[in-house]
């Protein structure tokens, strides 16, 4: 077994529920956007912004994970969460069609399967440094950034759909 093959099966597990979800957020439309979908306190996210995160937020990590092993270790790393790309990413992206979503995370789910099999154990314990948590290694970073933060989004909504 490959060192982060349970974290390909959890991301793969996460995608297959927010995939599961698919037709009720279809069935949903036309969702609202949000009128704040940033980081304030008043901020709302529908469907639309939840799933425009989630499309830009898989390619980000996987591109985090290069660059901690390709830079000399620590290598800096990540984001928080106002960053101004990653909000302007969440406005653009959740005007395009839910087909256009769904088919990126199910294409960048994808590359997630194909590469973390390629790593051994010590890059897997590589390290980096991310901006507020600190010295951080490429396992712990998937685990919270992706697949953790995958699972909360499901849940999310999932959360969503049960209350229109």
């Amino acid at each position: 077994m490959a060192e982060l093959d349970p974290v390909v099966d959890q991301l793969r597990a996460a995608s297959a529920e927010l995939l599961r979800l698919r037709p009720r957020v279809e069935a949903g439309e036309p969702w609202p956007l949000a009128e704040r979908f940033g980081t304030e306190p008043e901020a709302a996210w529908g469907p639309r912004e939840l799933l425009a995160h989630v499309a830009e937020m898989l390619p980000y990590w996987l591109g985090e994970l290069e660059r901690i092993l390709a830079g000399p270790p620590p290598a800096p790393f990540g984001r928080v969460a106002d960053d101004t790309v990653r909000i302007g990413i969440i406005g653009r992206d959740r005007s395009l069609p839910l087909r256009e979503l769904y088919d990126r995370i199910e294409a960048d789910v994808s590359r997630y399967a194909a590469r973390l099999p390629q790593l051994d154990a010590s890059e897997a314990a590589r390290v980096g440094t991310h901006p507020t948590r600190g010295a951080t290694t490429v396992q712990a970073m998937l685990e919270r950034s992706v697949t953790g933060h995958l699972e909360e989004h499901v849940r999310q909504l999932r959360a969503i759909l049960e209350a229109v």
